[in-house]
């Protein structure tokens, strides 16, 4: 009997990781467990709240070696990834792994530096990888640029709940309701998005470390805090346009929730949201985010809808990971 365990050092948090494997698990049938900081004593930092660095190296490997799993995928490569990667060496299994976040290009961001050294630290941990699941074609080519080999495409998927049918409201020729969900930080580029706020309605959902800063300077935009559930799905559905401005994500879920709900998507032509959006159907991509928000607000949110609700499956997503780590 397979029992497979995930190692991720972020569950418990609001991000792309924890959506991942939240929906992996309810998906699943298998025998899965899931190691992550929450189950142990862990340190944040006020920088990044949502990481948490847990080192308890033993305990964990203790509740490693009490599980034995016959299979073990690595989600993220912090302390927790690395302990059950020295405990896949040591035991000799083989192992799984995920490549979900340039975490080299955001220490780039928040300090000018360290990025040629966090790539050559990801080498070495994914090395011995029978599998890395890459979440989009262009993020996969970047690494393969890099250096990394054993690269495999990974799906993502939308949650139900998460999408309304109903119809839309009618354009009352006021400003465009522009719509943002996700972290509020620095190599997020959000200030791109907000210096737009005389020409836009906009409405930011989430929160992050840049929040209160943001919030302060620009008085006429809608800072709302993180939204879950139903509550979210309709602020997909009531807004005209969803701007993605990061140039340093690997895919995006939030874009592909946003078209699911029939929502357009303006975002800069860089990975994830170039893996998703097909310029002039689905969205616009490009170096002028205002004509790019300008450009999708045009664009039919009805056969948006119908393209993109069936797409995204979180099942399909499941079972890439499945039979990957256990073939």
């Amino acid at each position: 009997m397979n029992k497979i365990l995930i190692a991720t050092d972020t569950y418990e948090q609001v991000n792309g990781v924890s959506t991942t494997y939240k929906n992996i698990f309810k998906c699943s049938k298998k025998k899965i467990k899931i190691i992550h900081p929450a189950l142990f004593k862990y340190k944040s930092f006020k920088a990044y709240p949502e990481i948490q660095f847990c080192f308890q190296f033993l305990k964990v490997y203790k509740a490693i070696k009490k599980y034995s799993p016959t299979h073990i995928h690595i989600a993220t490569e912090g302390p927790i990834g690395l302990v059950a990667r020295i405990y896949c060496k040591l035991n000799k299994l083989t192992f799984t792994s995920a490549y979900h976040t340039r975490f080299p290009e955001y220490l780039e961001s928040y300090f000018g530096h360290f990025k040629n050294i966090a790539y050559m630290y990801l080498k070495l941990f994914h090395k011995k990888s029978k599998m890395i699941f890459v979440p989009s074609r262009s993020c996969m080519d970047d690494l393969k640029n890099l250096g990394f080999t054993k690269l495999h495409l990974w799906t993502r998927g939308v949650s139900e709940e998460l999408i309304i049918n109903a119809p839309y409201s009618k354009k009352n020729g006021k400003k465009i309701k522009v719509l943002y969900v996700g972290r509020v930080s620095k190599e997020k580029n959000l200030l791109k998005l907000c210096e737009l706020h005389q020409y836009f309605d906009i409405t930011i959902v989430g929160d992050g470390p840049i929040k209160n800063e943001l919030e302060n300077n620009y008085k006429n935009i809608k800072f709302v805090g993180y939204k879950f559930g139903k509550e979210l799905a309709k602020f997909y559905h009531s807004n005209d346009v969803f701007c993605f401005p990061s140039l340093t994500d690997t895919f995006g879920i939030v874009i592909i929730e946003a078209l699911s709900n029939g929502l357009p998507v303006a975002a800069y032509n860089v990975t994830g949201p170039k893996d998703i959006v097909t310029p002039g159907v689905d969205g616009f991509l490009g170096s002028n985010l205002k004509e790019n928000i300008e450009l999708a607000f045009k664009l039919n949110r009805l056969k948006i809808k119908k393209e993109s609700s069936k797409k995204w499956s979180w099942q399909q997503c499941h079972d890439i990971l499945i039979s990957g780590l256990t073939h």
